[in-house]
């Protein structure tokens, strides 16, 4: 079998109307100049969305980082800027930062999430996509996934799994990498994980090396140095034969936890499961989403989607996500709904702090 280099690449570049989706005009856009510029480079795409964000799910030969796939994202947002634009769609580009391409999208603004490997007799892979929320919201998933047996029964019953797997972990704020070794190091992982604000799961690999997740931690604020955006990341798993099962990896989105967004990108509120159909954030802006679209690899082919949040098993976590929302919201400007003063750095925040500073001299 040859080696696949699946890529997810992600941006806001217009949304329609507000931040709530994404014109069906520009989805077309994206698919059409995927085909026909990226004919000679790509296996396979899908082009999806969640809320306002564009996902290219791209399948190729060419390894992670590779200038030409990279390049051909960028150009694909480029285009469909040009029509955002022209429609007068609110944020038109706001999720690229620069005015040409360097040799690697990364730090230009879209997420990006990538692996590489070798395509099994049957490979299961879950594309995750979020909207008005930041990399940290998968923090608390793929640990239930890869580390917590009262999620993922796999790591005590298979033995393809028992070793457990390694995590790394970015400090999105210092961009240094961290590794832990699990089960060995959860503790020392948790204190991490934790304060995802800070810290988001860059990757998950087995004992063995081979990638079983990986997800988007481009930091937009960081990146623009003023809020530009939400990040809304991306990302993949790997499912079954040593990995966790489909099942699994879907479990932890059964408990809409907390996540840091929503409106203005200043607001705590529960990250609910969805479908494509429903993935269009109006209330308040929210609440936070997450899509999850299942595909069987073949050949590099990809064999879907399969919407799996559509599942009416999942219909409870939306009431109760519903009903956190509602809570939430009561506290107002107040927190724990809004933001701590130290997130709203790159907000208007500053600027309202500032005047009344030099008032009150």
């Amino acid at each position: 079998m040859s080696r696949i280099t699946f890529s997810v690449i992600k941006a806001d570049i217009g949304g329609f109307v507000g931040h709530s989706s994404v014109h069906p005009d520009l989805l077309k856009t994206a698919e059409k100049y995927l085909g026909e510029q990226g004919k000679d480079l790509l296996i396979d795409f899908k082009v999806a969305h969640v809320g306002d964000d564009i996902n290219l799910i791209m399948t190729h030969k060419k390894g992670v980082d590779c200038e030409e796939v990279h390049k051909l994202a960028w150009e694909t947002f480029l285009e469909c800027t040009r029509l955002a634009r022209e429609y007068k769609l609110y944020g038109a580009g706001q999720d690229l930062l620069s005015d040409s391409f360097s040799g690697n999208i990364k730090g230009m603004g879209p997420g990006v999430a990538e692996m590489e490997f070798e395509e099994r007799p049957s490979e299961p892979v879950i594309v995750f996509m979020a909207d008005k929320t930041e990399p940290g919201a998968w923090n608390l998933p793929l640990y239930k996934m890869f580390a917590d047996p009262f999620n993922t029964i796999g790591l005590i019953i298979d033995p393809k799994m028992h070793d457990g797997f390694i995590f790394e972990v970015m400090d999105t704020v210092e961009n240094k990498l961290m590794k832990f070794s699990c089960p060995e190091e959860i503790y020392d992982l948790l204190v991490f994980l934790g304060a995802f604000n800070k810290y988001a799961v860059k990757a998950v690999y087995n004992k063995k090396g081979e990638p079983a997740a990986a997800s988007s931690t481009q930091r937009m604020n960081l990146m623009a140095g003023r809020y530009v955006g939400k990040d809304d990341p991306v990302m993949i798993v790997r499912c079954q034969n040593g990995f966790p099962a489909v099942g699994e990896a879907l479990e932890p989105f059964a408990n809409p936890h907390l996540v840091s967004g929503w409106m203005r990108g200043s607001h705590f509120g529960p990250l609910m499961p969805v479908s494509l159909e429903d993935a269009t954030p109006t209330r308040f802006d929210g609440p936070p989403r997450v899509v999850a679209l299942g595909f069987q690899l073949s050949n590099g082919k990809l064999i879907g989607p399969q919407d799996f949040f559509a599942d009416k098993g999942f219909d409870r976590a939306r009431q109760k996500a519903l009903e956190i929302a509602d809570y939430m919201r009561s506290h107002g400007p107040f927190e724990p709904h809004r933001l701590p003063l130290d997130e709203m750095e790159y907000t208007t925040l500053p600027q309202v702090i500032e005047k009344f500073s030099k008032k009150n001299i």
